[in-house]
């Protein structure tokens, strides 16, 4: 398992230090138990616990199973840079919306929003392309980046 920050909701005093190392624990090993991580932190089992809810409900933390997608099938993984004519907000919130697409941001630069899909093939992936990201009403451009290999990918970047 893996933790996947997410924005907001994290109020003052959320990210003590104690929460913090909480969260490194669970970021090296999703699985451990809380008896463990209560060890490493210093608390008792039921005060990790606590707290490890509190994160979740604030949207702090996601604790999630991250898969390889080749393992499950997805044969295809593609960033896509899109420019957009008009209200980026509404384009990411349609993008957000598309089954293959796993992450969505706004960005600076040459792009106004970068996608990352995972397809089963190059057949899904064209379809993906033509009818749920080219067919969106101010999508002007879009710039497709094949995975070729996939060298590293890590959740553990601690907090701060």
């Amino acid at each position: 398992m893996a933790i996947r920050g997410t924005t907001g909701g994290n109020g003052p005093g959320l990210l003590d230090e104690v929460n913090k190392a909480i969260i490194e624990q669970l970021q090296s090993d999703g699985r451990q138990s809380y008896g463990s991580i209560a060890q490493a932190v210093g608390l008792s089992e039921a005060a990790v616990r606590q707290r490890v809810q509190r994160l979740r409900e604030s949207g702090v933390i996601q604790i999630v199973a991250v898969t390889d997608p080749l393992q499950v099938g997805f044969n295809r993984q593609a960033m896509v840079g899109i420019c957009v004519d008009g209200d980026v907000r509404r384009v990411a919130e349609k993008l957000a919306a598309v089954r293959e697409i796993d992450y969505v941001v706004h960005c600076a630069g040459s792009y106004d929003l970068l996608v990352e899909l995972v397809c089963e093939d190059d057949d899904h992936l064209l379809d993906v392309l033509n009818t749920a990201i080219r067919s969106i009403p101010g999508v002007r451009s879009t710039e497709t980046f094949m995975y070729l290999r996939l060298v590293k990918q890590t959740y553990t970047w601690g907090v701060r």
